[in-house]
């Protein structure tokens, strides 16, 4: 149709006086909620309806008196009235006076399927997968559930989490500092409160196996114990029989100490600016306890082969110096303590650095623990990647075997000898004495005291 002025215009639909009745909008709404649903729908229940708006849907169903003041009505005889009225269906209709329709059943499963989706990608990432105590971390983060109710969000503030993960022990910097230099020059990500720094910190709580700081001066703690605002004087690592070549301050003070056959103590300083500096192509050995280091030292004095110790938890001088070590070409080799805390600082140390397991399999433990079957509870037992048999025969046997038990072991390795066999252990190791304590003990006891 034309108008006077030549401009065609838009005849309205037949029946849409009807159909666009303001008081047949809680019909609409109510039928655009329940096709939306994304599940078939044979009946709708309205309601309450006021009498202009029962009197209107009288009209439209073709009533010969007015429905209930909360009716339920056919789908389908909704849907010839309204063909009858207009050639069109309902969703037609329905989508014309309120809107596209949805389906909120796909939305849902949609949903959860990206929830699945970042709980698996956060349970298979390498971080997690190399230290598998933060599978504990994984399901207090999917306990507390999305940020937002968005599982995009969450994925992005995972990811940061994940890369402070990665970049951890730090370097002795501010936090600002930190922070600027892992998450894009974003130096208050890390800050008090923040969603990152809540993530983070709960995971190094569960990775030290200590309770989630609830004050600014336990956060303060537990970032300076994963080497953030710490400072370079105050980390230090132990080495033994470490001979650097070159002129700088960290070959010179570990090879003075080597040669006179004693442990050196370097600071996170020395490690970050060691001056000229190069390796001997030979391995180099990294203990868990001092009390190993101090053995090798008594027996092989200035002919120790080079050692490292992480006394415990390694700090930032401690991976810094086995990072540099490796750079240089040092092959890195890792033993500690068999119980649970043990099989997570090694697997600490093996993610952070390119060092490979020591006499840390199954096969080694069982032999350990024949000759030594006393020992304390292991602890809480997590998987260790290297050697997945590891963590059953430690939940087998229920008994940890602490470093200096398999000293002579060890000791034997530094000396170049031929490795005994597994299952080999004198006298020594299993005896008992009538008060139950391990002969063992009592003898590396006596040679500590004897120093």
């Amino acid at each position: 149709m034309t108008s006077a002025d030549g401009m065609s215009t838009t005849q309205p639909a037949p029946g849409d006086a009807t159909l666009h009745r303001p008081e047949l909008r809680p019909l609409w709404q109510t039928i655009h909620s329940r096709l939306s649903s994304g599940r078939p729908a044979t009946r709708v229940r309205l309601g309450p309806l006021d009498d202009t708006q029962r009197e209107a849907l009288a009209d439209l169903l073709g009533l010969d008196r007015l429905p209930d003041p909360r009716p339920s009505i056919a789908v389908a005889r909704l849907e010839e009235a309204v063909a009858e009225l207009s050639g069109r269906s309902v969703r037609e209709v329905v989508t014309e006076i309120v809107g596209p329709l949805g389906n909120r059943a796909d939305e849902r499963r949609r949903q959860e399927d990206e929830r699945a989706a970042l709980w698996t990608w956060l349970t298979e990432h390498d971080t997690v997968r190399a230290q598998p105590v933060l599978g504990d971390w994984v399901a207090s983060c999917r306990t507390a559930g999305l940020a937002g109710g968005s599982a995009e969000r969450t994925r992005t503030l995972l990811t940061d989490a994940l890369r402070v993960l990665a970049e951890l022990p730090g370097q002795a910097e501010p936090l600002p500092v930190f922070a600027a230099r892992v998450l894009n020059g974003h130096a208050h990500a890390l800050d008090d409160g923040t969603p990152v720094s809540t993530l983070v910190l709960r995971a190094l709580a569960t990775l030290y196996a200590t309770v989630p700081p609830q004050s600014a001066a336990e956060r303060r703690t537990l970032w300076s114990r994963a080497g953030v605002a710490d400072d370079e004087l105050s980390a230090t690592v132990l080495v033994g029989g470490l001979r650097p070549s070159g002129d700088g301050l960290l070959a010179r003070v570990a090879t003075v100490c080597a040669e006179a056959g004693q442990a050196a103590s370097l600071t996170l300083a020395h490690v970050r600016h060691p001056g000229e500096f190069a390796l001997p192509a030979t391995p180099v050995h990294i203990v868990e306890n001092p009390s190993i280091v101090a053995l090798a030292l008594r027996r092989f004095g200035p002919h120790c082969p080079p050692l490292v110790c992480t006394s415990g938890w390694p700090n930032s001088a401690a991976i810094q110096l086995l990072r540099l070590l490796a750079d240089h070409g040092a092959t890195l080799r890792y033993h500690g303590d068999f119980d649970g805390e043990g099989i997570r600082i090694a697997a600490y140390v093996l993610d952070k650095t390119p060092a490979h397991p020591w006499r840390m399999t199954a096969a080694d433990y069982r032999a350990a623990v024949v000759c030594n079957p006393y020992g304390p509870e292991p602890g809480r037992i997590t998987g260790a990647p290297w050697d997945p048999e590891l963590a059953e025969a430690m939940t087998e046997h229920d008994t940890a075997v602490v470093e200096e038990l398999v000293a002579d072991v060890l000791l034997e390795d530094l000396a170049g000898m031929e490795e005994p066999p597994l299952a080999a252990c004198d006298g020594r190791l299993s005896s008992r004495r009538p008060n139950g304590r391990p002969e063992r003990l009592r003898t590396f006891a006596d040679d500590l005291q004897q120093r």
